[in-house]
């Protein structure tokens, strides 16, 4: 009785060594004391590279997710605000006549409470070009002598309805040159606001006020709502759950069918 439990307690030479073969590899090596390890399937290989390919891009969009949301409160001060405030301002189509009434450069934060243009939007400057200008709600045409009746003077000139911007695209010294200089035209086109008399801008398009509005509330949104939604479907467990449940019912026909 106890040599049959003994034989089979024991086990043969080829089960134990089987036994203590490690995981991936092969128990009949081509060649006496060589173990090779066994080639991964081409299913475990779309698996290997679909995780990598997960990790990467889940990675990648949690940086736009990001980045967008952080671009999108960037845009609110210096795109979004200005354009909504343009669009409420109601600017003529077509520019009025302006004339230029008083010309001043001032220095020191006292006498720059505010100033037709400014190089940066967020920043007090200690110098400021402060341009005033008669206004003729009329359309302007080339070569029109100056008017003798104005509806409205010594307004607020600025640059652009926010009054201020960055270089290249603003410069302050070009701009004062250009209207107040010694060179400057007589009589040129402004801007006039329907529902602030005393706001007369150089520069207003309708078509890029517009543009630059959508373009900052759909990209950044766009972005960040895909990101989420990618990352919610692979990594959430409730949303996984959820489409999985879907398209589980979907496969099962109606009661009407």
């Amino acid at each position: 009785m106890s040599s049959m439990s003994r034989s089979r307690t024991s086990l043969s030479p080829a089960a134990s060594e089987r036994s203590t073969l490690p995981m991936g590899v092969s128990a009949e090596p081509e060649s006496p004391g060589e173990l090779l390890p066994l080639e991964p399937t081409r299913e475990e290989l779309l698996n290997q590279f679909f995780e990598r390919f997960k990790l990467y891009t889940s990675i990648s969009l949690g940086t736009a997710a990001i980045l967008s949301l952080f671009a999108f409160l960037f845009l609110i001060p210096f795109v979004i605000e200005p354009a909504v405030q343009t669009i409420l301002a109601e600017f003529v189509p077509e520019a009025g006549i302006c004339a230029v009434s008083e010309h001043v450069h001032a220095e020191t934060l006292t006498n720059c409470t505010w100033a037709s243009c400014r190089e940066g939007c967020t920043t007090a400057h200690t110098k400021c070009h402060k341009i005033r200008v008669n206004l003729a709600r009329r359309p302007f045409v080339e070569n029109e002598p100056i008017p003798k009746d104005w509806d409205a003077t010594d307004l607020r000139f600025l640059i652009n309805p926010e009054g201020c911007g960055y270089p290249p695209r603003v410069n302050c010294s070009v701009f004062a040159k250009e209207y107040a200089g010694s060179n400057a035209p007589k009589v040129f086109p402004c801007y006039y606001s329907m529902t602030r008399p005393d706001l007369v801008v150089a520069r207003y398009s309708w078509d890029s006020t517009v543009r630059g509005l959508i373009i900052a509330l759909v990209l950044p949104t766009t972005v960040f709502v895909f990101s989420l939604s990618v990352l919610a479907y692979w990594h959430c467990r409730c949303c996984n759950r959820a489409c999985n449940r879907r398209v589980h019912a979907e496969s099962y026909a109606s009661k009407e069918e």
